[in-house]
C-alpha cells in the first residue's frame, strides 16, 4: 500500500496556534502605529493652523482671523474665520473669492483641516473675554479664541505619553 502525504490534525492545530500567537503580537503593534499616525497628523494640523493664524494676523493690522470684516470689537464667528483663511482678503479683513482684484492677501488654506480623532472640522469660537473650557467635549474639530489667537483640538483623551490632546 502507498502511504498518502497529508497533514495530521496535530500538525494543523500547531500551525493554527502559531498563527494565533503571531496575530496577537502583530495586531496591537498595528493599532499603536495607527494611533501614533493620528497623533502626528493632529500635531501637524495644529502647527499649520497656528502658523496661518499668525501670518494672517501679521498681514491684517494685527487683527486675528475670525472677526467679521476685521472688527475686533465684535464677537468672532466661525464663518468669518473660515472665509478669512480660505478666501482672498483685504488688509482690513473683508473677504472675496480667490483672485478678486483688490483682495491681495490669502488664501492661506484650501479648507479647515478635519480633526483626525473626531472627524470634524467645525470650530467652536470663543467670544472676547471668554476662557477655554476646562475640558473638551468633542463636539467640534477645533476650539479657537481670536482674542489671543489660540487654537486647540476639541479632543477627549490622551496620547501614549499621557499628554491630553487638548493641551497640544
Amino acid at each position: 500500500m502507498k502511504k498518502s502525504k497529508a497533514f495530521t490534525l496535530v500538525e494543523i492545530l500547531v500551525v493554527v496556534v502559531v498563527l494565533g500567537i503571531l496575530a496577537a503580537v502583530v495586531i496591537p503593534m498595528a493599532a499603536e502605529s495607527t494611533s501614533a499616525a493620528r497623533d502626528t497628523a493632529l500635531i501637524h494640523d495644529l502647527q499649520m493652523l497656528r502658523r496661518y493664524i499668525q501670518i494672517y494676523e501679521s498681514q491684517h493690522l494685527e487683527v486675528a482671523p475670525g472677526y467679521p470684516n476685521g472688527a475686533s470689537g465684535q464677537d468672532p464667528t466661525e464663518q468669518a474665520f473660515v472665509d478669512q483663511l480660505t478666501k482672498s482678503s483685504k488688509i482690513t479683513g473683508e473677504t472675496a473669492d480667490r483672485g478678486t482684484a483688490g483682495f491681495d492677501y490669502g488664501p492661506y488654506l484650501w479648507r479647515v483641516p478635519e480633526n483626525h480623532f473626531n472627524n470634524k472640522s467645525g470650530i467652536q469660537m470663543l467670544r472676547n473675554g471668554e476662557n477655554f473650557p476646562g475640558d473638551p467635549d468633542g463636539s467640534h474639530g477645533w476650539i479657537y479664541k481670536a482674542a489671543t489667537s489660540e487654537i486647540r483640538p476639541d479632543n477627549v483623551g490622551s496620547d501614549s505619553n499621557g499628554k491630553r490632546y487638548y493641551d497640544y
